[in-house]
């Protein structure tokens, strides 16, 4: 992995390589998606079958694509129990976490008769996607469902790709029986986005679509926003890493290789001011890449996305991060907390030494459905928030109307609005007939 000297060699090279990893501007993409979600929009299952039939190598029915109960029972009870036990633990803690950010309505009166108030409604049906392409996440699932559940979703639906084999990942559907999903759908990529937004004679239209997925999934995502809604639009993943001397080079390897093994396209960027830790890691990284089971995936990443950069200071590894905007983010340095109010940009922030981010993504608790490709700048974490509304709720008795009748029909009046000055306007004249 190239090492980089901040202030010597221009980065400029590495931010736009990392730029075109984002499903943005990819327009033959685009145009696939598009024409995928007309089918299914127009032919409902049909097209969904089709779709299936020839991405999937899989020929579904109506009969067959719905996973059953029954199905879900077996596929917890033929895992192994080992397995089971930790999936537990992970939910538990995902579900502890994520009741935290319940929200509570409120309401607010004043003694003129004001009644103000935010009312917080769960989403009725959400769909999670959750991918099963060469590495099935059934993390993803409770990342996914348990904070639905915890908003109180009514209805939350599954849609999982089927594997070479026609059947869906094992793990993946006892992960949706232990999160307690209401029915789960063997269909993948755009095709399986479609329907969850649009609806068909088997999968029903949900007014929500989560989870992450391949560059077609997060087209189609970005395709059927406001047909539904959506989580974010999600791409490669990342981890950048802040360390300073102090850091144990073989850590950071392998910190830096857990994520490379996901994807060409995931980025792993090391940041610090030590240059004996950037070849001590460099070095790290090729004794560990010859172990890993995923390691031609992972060296491609780090090649074509992978940088260890020199900076003078730790002020100004945290200026790159903060422009990178990264979803994960390590600081090994001797006192990362000292640099956490300093971050601005970063969907999950993992401090300290012993703080790897496979903890975030397996068990600690906090969601590891993240804003990548910089879109840490705006977006948050998956979270309960993520399946509410928040709706406002206004009663101004007769008193309090008439108290500033004349300066809402006043400033309806400025904006040309008529109608929505007359409307304050035609209760005054009543009261004064009155």
């Amino acid at each position: 992995m190239k090492i980089y000297e901040y202030k010597k060699d221009s980065l400029k090279q590495l931010l736009d390589s990392l730029n075109r990893r984002s499903p943005e501007g990819q327009p033959e993409v685009e145009q696939t998606v598009a024409e995928i979600i007309k089918n299914v929009k127009e032919r409902k299952d049909e097209a969904l079958f089709e779709y299936s039939k020839k991405f999937d190598g899989v020929e579904l029915t109506s009969e067959t694509i719905e996973i059953s109960e029954k199905e879900l029972d077996s596929a917890l009870t033929s895992i192994d129990r080992d397995l089971v036990r930790v999936i537990e633990k992970a939910a538990e803690n995902i579900r502890v976490y994520h009741e935290k950010q319940l929200e509570n309505s409120w309401f607010t009166t004043n003694e003129n008769g004001v009644f103000l108030g935010q009312k917080i409604t769960p989403l009725s049906r959400v769909g999670v996607y959750a991918p099963a392409g060469s590495a099935p996440l059934p993390s993803t699932v409770l990342m996914d469902v348990i904070p639905a559940k915890v908003a109180g979703v009514e209805e939350i639906i599954l849609c999982s790709p089927p594997g070479k084999n026609g059947k869906a990942d094992p793990v993946i559907l006892a992960c949706a029986k232990l999160a307690g999903v209401n029915r789960v759908f063997m269909a993948g990529g755009a095709q399986a986005i479609a329907a969850m937004a649009y609806g068909t004679q088997t999968i029903p239209k949900v007014d929500k679509i989560v989870g992450p997925g391949n560059i077609y999934v997060a087209v189609a995502k970005k395709m059927v926003f406001g047909i539904c809604g959506i989580d974010m639009i999600a791409g490669p993943s990342e981890i950048l890493i802040i360390a300073d001397e102090t850091a144990n080079p073989a850590y950071v390897a392998a910190d830096l290789l857990s994520q490379a093994e996901h994807d060409k396209l995931a980025s792993s960027i090391l940041l610090t001011t030590s240059k004996e830790l950037a070849q001590k890691v460099s070095q790290q990284l090729e004794i560990q890449l010859s172990k890993l089971a995923r390691s031609e995936i992972a060296l491609e990443s780090l090649e074509k996305y992978g940088a260890i950069i020199v900076t003078d200071t730790i002020n100004e590894a945290v200026d790159i991060c903060n422009l990178i905007a990264p979803e994960h983010l390590e600081i090994c340095t001797k006192n990362p907390f000292d640099l956490l109010p300093f971050i601005k940009n970063a969907g999950a922030i993992f401090l300290g030494n012993y703080s790897p981010e496979p903890l975030g993504d397996y068990f600690a608790g906090p969601n590891h459905t993240l804003p990548t490709s910089g879109t840490a700048r705006f977006f948050s974490p998956l979270g309960v928030y993520d399946f509410i509304k928040r709706q406002s709720v206004i009663s101004y008795s007769k008193d309090a109307f008439n108290a500033v009748a004349a300066d809402v029909a006043a400033f309806a009046q400025a904006e040309g609005l008529t109608a929505h000055a007359e409307a304050i306007r035609i209760r005054i004249n009543n009261e004064a007939k009155g």
